[in-house]
């Protein structure tokens, strides 16, 4: 079974930078597209980037410029490197993977950014 682990969140001030990690466990084979979402208090769940096993990026909006999306195909390992963190980014940021038709999701974790 697939099993996606977060790490790396917690509490930063505006300005400042954080990195998410983003293990997958279970499998040999690699994950097709890796991702992140975040979704704030009473908001839906938002893109904030994926990237493919070939490297092929895609980012939200609100994050071009400031974000960097990254993978390690060997370890099924995908990582975020947020920076010039804003107040309104804070929220639970979830990894996501896609294989075959098939979507696993992690646990998230918390993203506090203080202004």
């Amino acid at each position: 079974q697939v099993k996606l682990v977060e790490s790396g969140g917690g509490l930063v001030q505006a300005g400042g930078s954080l990195r998410l990690s983003c293990a997958a466990s279970g499998t040999a084979l690699s994950i097709n597209v890796m991702g992140w979402y975040r979704q704030a208090p009473g908001k839906q769940r938002d893109l904030v980037a994926t990237i493919t096993s070939a490297g092929s990026a895609n980012y939200g909006d609100s994050v071009k410029g400031r974000f960097t999306i990254s993978r390690d195909n060997a370890e099924n390992t995908v990582y975020l490197q947020m920076n010039s963190l804003k107040s309104e980014d804070t929220a639970v940021y979830y990894c996501k993977g896609e294989r075959f038709g098939y979507v696993y999701w992690g646990q998230g974790t918390q993203v506090t950014v203080s202004s």
